[in-house]
């Protein structure tokens, strides 16, 4: 599985950026997290781990995410060290006019649950990341300049 969804959120690259790095506001634009914890100490940073509760297909997955790659509000990326398969999340940003071009891209081999599913994994994490990031933009766009 290898999914990528962008969008442009008409608010600067570092409230964006700053805003999707920080673990504490996941809940609120991430739509199947319902809980998500920096382990160790603030701020995030290559070797920190995050631990995040889903919702995913009608199951719950409690797993935890490395930081990998940190490129101040330009990129994050992140990998799985404890969840039910392999898995990479990353997060890039890039000036596009006055505002900032999202891209979210996960990527991974499903488990034997999840391989079942085939290629619904794919179109549900599809869907899922497209509604995040409308989300997302709705929650930033709306905020006071």
């Amino acid at each position: 599985m290898d999914v990528t969804i962008e969008a442009v959120i008409d608010r600067p690259r570092g409230e964006v950026a700053g805003f999707v790095m920080d673990h504490r506001n996941d809940a609120t634009w991430i739509g199947d997290i319902s809980e998500s914890e920096l382990l160790g100490e603030p701020p995030i940073r290559v070797g920190s781990d995050d631990r995040r509760v889903a919702r995913f297909l009608g199951r719950r997955i409690d797993y935890v995410l490395r930081v990998e790659r940190l490129d101040d509000d330009a990129f994050l990326g992140m990998r799985s060290v404890k969840a039910p398969f392999p898995m990479a999340v990353d997060y890039a940003f890039e000036d596009q006019g006055t505002g900032t071009l999202v891209r979210i891209r996960v990527g991974g081999q499903p488990g034997r649950v999840y391989k079942l599913a085939g290629g619904m994994l794919a179109k549900q994490t599809e869907k899922s990341i497209a509604s995040d990031l409308a989300r997302l933009k709705a929650l930033l766009e709306g905020r006071a300049s």
